[in-house]
């Protein structure tokens, strides 16, 4: 079975376009148009067009394709802006999502919403409750929290160690870093997630992190997982991408 993922693409659809094309030549090289392809989630912020990502996710359901859409934590902190202005992730309340280092105002500023910095949040809240079309709204609304597919559970963040993957809490599989991170165990299935950027897709055995750090200047990267092995898709094909050499600890 082939699936293939896509890391985190923050309002770039130039990069989200392009690593598309790249899945379409691979497809059509194998004549294969029945894979699914998953979207590990923060399709908006901080980039210049989230509103055009959106669209074009909206765009690719409408015509049948075989896409999974995730949840990420930038998704889900504007779906409850939306809601009301004064929502927090539960996860993390300490930020608001207009807060400049989230990147609320500039997907907002993609639907033309007034974002000026002495804007009451109120304010910004009601233009972009009429600016921002319904079928966003609908889209981050009803993201997945995870999905699972032979042997490889894909997530936006990570999974909590040692709990059933089917026992995830939505607030760790869109938040979770450290405790995911520096544990080497074998989970049961290969978790591919972002939410964390790395320099390069990274295999690091019982992980596959995808998040090359397109929030801050990087690229948007995609993969293509078959038969337990990974490959980047790249503009001259596919690039093999093997984990480290340790072996898994047991418990």
């Amino acid at each position: 079975m082939r699936s293939y993922a896509i890391g985190d693409s923050h309002g770039h659809l130039d990069h989200l376009r392009e690593v598309h094309r790249r899945i379409a030549a691979d497809r059509a090289r194998l004549g294969d148009e029945v894979a699914p392809v998953v979207h590990l989630g923060d399709y908006v912020d901080r980039g210049p067009d989230s509103r055009g990502v959106l669209a074009f996710l909206l765009q690719g359901l409408a015509e049948g394709r075989n896409w999974v859409l995730l949840k990420g934590n930038h998704d889900r902190m504007m779906a409850l802006f939306l809601r009301a202005p004064e929502e927090r992730d539960p996860r993390r309340p300490d930020l608001h999502w207009l807060e400049d280092r989230i990147g609320g105002r500039a997907t907002l500023a993609s639907y033309g919403v007034d974002v000026s910095p002495d804007r009451p949040a109120e304010e910004i809240h009601e233009e972009a409750r009429r600016l921002v079309p319904p079928a966003h709204v609908a889209l981050l609304e009803g993201l997945r929290p995870s999905y699972a597919r032979d042997g490889v559970f894909f997530c936006h963040a990570g999974i909590r160690p040692g709990l059933a993957l089917a026992e995830q809490s939505e607030d760790d599989l869109v938040w979770i870093r450290g405790e995911f991170h520096d544990d080497r165990r074998d989970h049961g299935a290969l978790i591919v997630h972002g939410h964390t950027p790395v320099e390069r897709v990274t295999h690091y055995g019982n992980r596959l992190n995808l998040d090359t750090g397109a929030a801050y200047g990087g690229p948007v990267s995609a993969v293509v997982i078959e038969g337990g092995a990974v490959f980047e898709l790249t503009e001259e094909g596919r690039r093999a991408i093997r984990p480290p050499r340790w072996v898994f600890r047991k418990s």
